[in-house]
């Protein structure tokens, strides 16, 4: 529904979880994919041959549980180019995203130059970053 309103207002827009570019062809710039399909038949096997254990699962780009998907040919080649880039340094574990120094929207300092962020404290990130024009809402 996303992407289909973004088509229809004339803007851009990501897609999470599914490749949506066939309701927005030109507005969807590229979607964030999950695959989950190789872990459930690992599971499913381990469980069959009763050696599963439960196990916190994080998976990522390394892991093949997350891909791109393809990216709108409106997008310049050079910035494609770099997308392509930091993917594959993504996937082979030589960048992460989320190292430091990262402020929040107020500029507090979350996180020190060159640390890198543990998945634990990244699963419980509460902020929105620097250049974020949005807002969380307030749950209180």
């Amino acid at each position: 529904a996303t992407v289909q309103a973004a088509e229809e207002k004339g803007v851009h827009a990501f897609a999470y979880h599914s490749d949506m570019s066939k309701y927005g062809p030109k507005a969807q710039l590229t979607a964030t994919t999950h695959h989950w399909g190789e872990f459930y038949t690992r599971t499913v096997r381990a469980v069959l041959d009763g050696s599963w254990k439960p196990e916190s699962v994080w998976g990522g780009m390394k892991d093949g549980m997350i891909k791109l998907a393809p990216l709108n040919p409106a997008i310049p080649a050079d910035v494609q180019a770099m997308v392509r880039d930091l993917e594959a340094k993504i996937t082979a574990s030589s960048f992460h995203p989320f190292t430091g120094p990262v402020l929040d929207q107020a500029g507090t300092e979350r996180l020190a130059a060159g640390a890198v962020m543990d998945d634990a404290t990244l699963g419980k990130m509460d902020y929105f970053v620097q250049g974020v024009s949005s807002r969380l809402p307030n749950a209180r």
